[in-house]
């Protein structure tokens, strides 16, 4: 398998003879205004270029959307994607959303969803260590698992901070891969994605899983560093078994 860090969560996988196009976002840089957030207050995002020309990502064999916010999904994506590439989603609001862009092929993902000889199954996620109407108000995001007799499972975790449903698809799973966003982005103040300390309880519970560290330094309310996760990944003894991937960069699994 090949998981290309295309930039934020937006990633090209290639598992078991397919190509996956996660969470696209297509926009130039500085399109969109910023995110609530103490950091970075007046910087539009994306804050960084496409490393890619969009026609080298935008012709997958199926496009999977975690949620509809716009860091993990925007016009432009839509503009450019054929409508008649599959699309899974999380559930029928977000199905109709993709249904009125003018895609044609809209699946809701479940716990058993085959594509091919690809098994794909959505898992549950919490958006952030905020409270009830915060959570109601981000939405409900999901997760990923990939799993094919061909290659080994990925859990695509998604945005979510530790908790027990990520402890829970672990054990569930069992995935050699886990791909975690990872930038600690905060929205005044309050966490909505995992950072170093939820990520070091990820290699915890799976150690000798390989984790893949996504969404970092490309929407202004970011936190945590690519430096940073990675020197604190060394310091706690599991740099080996994390990449933190560049904008652009392929890493290669076997």
């Amino acid at each position: 398998m090949v998981v290309r860090q295309i930039r934020n969560a937006t990633l090209f996988i290639d598992y078991a003879g397919l190509k996956f196009l996660i969470d696209p976002v297509f926009a130039q840089k500085a399109t969109y205004p910023p995110f609530p957030s103490l950091l970075r207050a007046e910087e539009y995002n994306p804050l960084v270029d496409l490393p890619v020309p969009i026609e080298e990502i935008c012709h997958p064999d199926a496009v999977i959307i975690t949620h509809l916010h716009r860091d993990h999904f925007d016009k432009e994506a839509a503009l450019h994607l054929e409508k008649k590439i599959p699309v899974f989603v999380q559930n029928t609001e977000d199905q109709e959303t993709l249904i009125k862009y003018g895609f044609q092929d809209v699946r809701i993902l479940d716990k058993h969803t085959d594509f091919h000889d690809v098994i794909l199954t959505k898992t549950k996620e919490q958006h952030g260590y905020v409270g009830k109407e915060d959570l109601e108000r981000l939405g409900n995001v999901c997760g990923v698992v990939f799993r094919s007799v061909s290659e080994k499972t990925i859990y695509l975790a998604g945005d979510t901070i530790w908790n027990q449903d990520v402890s829970d698809a672990i054990e569930s799973y069992k995935p050699s891969v886990i791909i975690v966003n990872a930038g600690a982005n905060s929205a005044m103040e309050k966490q909505l994605i995992m950072g170093k300390e939820d990520v070091l309880l990820v290699h915890q519970k799976a150690p000798s899983a390989q984790l893949i560290a996504t969404h970092m330094e490309a929407e202004n309310h970011w936190v945590l560093s690519r430096k940073e996760l990675k020197a604190f990944a060394k310091k706690n003894g599991f740099s080996d078994k994390l990449l933190i991937p560049e904008d652009g960069e392929r890493i290669y699994v076997r």
